[in-house]
């Protein structure tokens, strides 16, 4: 579904260049969750941008189902944009305040569907806000009126709207409290479950990603310096980075309960 070759990316800073992704090569299958790892500044979130496209790479490529998307024209780009969706860290932030949970989640459907209009598109927003565990009553509401785990629900399902192969989400429950980490977390597993989710899950906390995970790519000073399945990443790291980042961080209480 998705594939990196290669990616590096420089920042100057001062009179230096600096790596923040280091000929990085990564592949997510269709269907799979693919977790990755590692402290602030190593680079995740510059490598979620160069897969959204919002940034360039200085060399490398990235390929969506078989298309380099790094060749592409920018015009091109926006028409594909709509196979890769991003759910940021601050779910906030990246709600426009002046529009509705109606308007907010219209306008994604009809990037994809153009020709929804009316009832069916009311429809279809409730079906959105149902699906991620909100009443469809609430769609005439503002950001504002919703709490930190509510708007992420919405910032979710506003990133399946357009129907996606992939989603990117950077640190989506990272601003969250550890209680409400948990529903969500319960709720993209769900979704991966229902829609058959393809997703790139970035984190700083191997605990949260063990969870969700299908496999674990551990990032360090913009390189990949450990990979491999969930289970074995977790209980035989066999870099001593990957080891520090599991002592380092609390461990999530037990991920129960309804989504």
């Amino acid at each position: 579904m998705l594939e990196l070759k290669n990616i590096r990316k420089t920042f100057r800073k001062g009179k230096e260049s600096v790596y923040a992704v280091n000929d990085v090569s990564l592949n997510i299958q269709a269907g799979e969750i693919l977790g990755l790892v590692g402290e602030s500044g190593c680079g995740k979130s510059t490598l979620s941008r160069i897969i959204m496209q919002l940034l360039l790479p200085d060399s490398g490529s990235v390929h969506l189902n078989g298309t380099n998307l790094s060749a592409l024209p920018l015009s091109a780009i926006r028409h594909h944009r709509l196979d890769f969706q991003m759910v940021f860290q601050d779910p906030y932030a990246s709600l426009n305040p002046r529009l509705t949970i109606f308007s907010t989640l219209g306008e994604a459907l009809q990037q994809r569907h153009p020709q929804l209009k009316g009832d069916e598109l009311r429809q279809r927003v409730g079906t959105l806000l149902e699906m991620v565990g909100l009443s469809s009553r609430l769609m005439q509401r503002y950001p504002h009126e919703f709490s930190g785990g509510q708007r992420q629900r919405i910032a979710i399902a506003r990133a399946l709207a357009p129907e996606p192969r992939i989603i990117i989400a950077d640190e989506p429950v990272s601003a969250l409290d550890v209680s409400i980490q948990s529903q969500i977390l319960n709720l993209l597993r769900h979704l991966q479950k229902d829609l058959g989710l393809t997703m790139l899950f970035i984190s700083h906390d191997l605990s949260v990603v063990r969870y969700l995970a299908d496999r674990i790519v551990v990032m360090y000073r913009g390189k990949i310096v450990e990979s491999g399945d969930a289970e074995e990443v977790f209980d035989h790291p066999k870099e001593a980075y990957t080891r520090q980042l599991l002592a380092a961080v609390p461990k999530l209480p037990s991920v129960v309960g309804p989504v």
